[in-house]
Parts: structure tokens; sequence; C-alpha cells
């Protein structure tokens, strides 16, 4: 699914992926992982394409600051 890319992420995070993709019925936290990632890159690029009004979006979720 990610073709050998690969993407280092804190162990709680991980564990709670796996669990949330179990109880949801993924087959796989990948698939999990994927799908959460691309609705919350259509969020933010629906915000806006430009790049201030990503890095509002950005900001605004507290993932910079």
């Amino acid at each position: 699914m990610f073709g050998g890319n690969k993407v280092k992420v804190n162990k709680d995070i991980l564990e709670r992926c796996k669990k949330c993709a179990e109880i949801a019925g993924y087959s796989s936290v990948e698939e999990f992982v994927e799908h959460v990632l691309e609705k919350e890159l259509k969020t933010i690029e629906s915000a806006g394409s430009s790049d201030d009004a990503i890095t509002e979006s950005l900001r605004g979720l507290g993932y910079i600051s």
C-alpha cells in the first residue's frame, strides 16, 4: 500500500491507530492511517490552495506554531 515508504510514528499513537483500525474494521493499520491522512489532507486543502491558507490551517490544528 505504501510502496516501501516509511514514516516514523510515536509508539503510543501507533498502538491507538492499531486499536482504532481493528474496531473500525480496516484490513490493516496502514489502510486506516492512509484513510485518516487522506481525510485530513482534503480538509486542509479545501480551506484554500494558497500557502498562507494551508499554513493557517496547520497552525489552527496545532501542527505548527
